[in-house]
């Protein structure tokens, strides 16, 4: 037990190199900052003018036309979310706004929760990306640069504290530490973006939605030990299974033995 316990954590350890969603996980980071970018800047512009513009009958319809913009983009949001990330997250509203005139639409978006949740999203969104782009790229340029030390250190003068890199061995040693960061940071990065995905998951969609349960996070992810536990039951099923109805016949031959 304890021997199959050790071997499925060094395999959940090395295995997040192989495992596509990592992958995935690292592209919705990469892409957080200039998106959140995008947004921050969009919704201050078209919000400060319509505010400003308020006092008129001009800033109301801008107003109204922000409110559906960011929407959307929530909207966009959360799709990017369940396709990267993997996560189900409920839908925005309760109910499909259907046959409905244009000012019970916009009655039911403004009294929607989602719809001011997604606008705390779009603009936190900016600061959550500025900080995964500097942990991302620290972590990428650092393990980059320890793995190519086999490489440069003859050209390049590095040093480790005291310590000046100027062998072959202790540059491979610190290769292979490269590779142990980086195999760290993608646990780093999974774990960022999971946060990113439970900020999601609370901020764009409706916990009023028939048959959902607002604690009911999950991930669509397929646990390999899981799969292979499984599959390893229903072989053992099958033998067993097998085993019976080979005795069953066995029994049945002796009863009535040929002629």
């Amino acid at each position: 037990m304890v021997e199959r316990g050790m071997k499925s954590m060094i395999r959940d350890f090395f295995g997040v190199v192989t495992r596509k969603q990592t992958y995935l996980n690292l592209t919705y980071l990469l892409f957080s900052f200039p998106l959140g970018t995008a947004y921050f800047i969009f919704l201050v512009t078209g919000l400060s003018m319509g505010l400003s513009l308020s006092i008129t009958l001009i800033g109301i319809p801008i107003l109204l036309l922000m409110l559906v913009a960011w929407w959307e983009l929530a909207s966009f949001e959360r799709q990017l979310a369940i396709w990267l990330l993997g996560i189900n997250i409920p839908p925005m509203e309760s109910r499909k706004i259907t046959n409905q005139k244009m000012t019970e639409k916009l009655k039911g978006y403004i009294m929607n929760p989602v719809t001011w949740k997604g606008l705390v999203f779009l603009f936190i969104k900016f600061p959550l990306g500025i900080f995964t782009l500097i942990v991302s790229f620290t972590l990428i340029a650092l393990t980059i640069t320890l793995i190519a030390v086999p490489f440069i250190y003859k050209t390049a003068y590095m040093d480790l504290g005291s310590y000046q890199v100027d062998s072959p061995g202790i540059a491979i040693a610190i290769m292979f530490g490269g590779l142990l960061l980086g195999i760290i940071s993608l646990h780093i990065m999974n774990a960022l973006a999971k946060l990113s995905g439970i900020v999601a998951y609370h901020l764009l969609g409706s916990t009023g939605s028939a048959g959902i349960d607002e604690n009911d996070y999950t991930y669509i992810e397929i646990d390999d030990d899981a799969e292979e536990e499984s599959l390893g039951t229903k072989t053992e099923a099958t033998l067993e299974t097998t085993a019976e109805i080979e005795d069953v016949d066995n029994v049945g031959t002796e009863k009535n033995p040929k002629d």
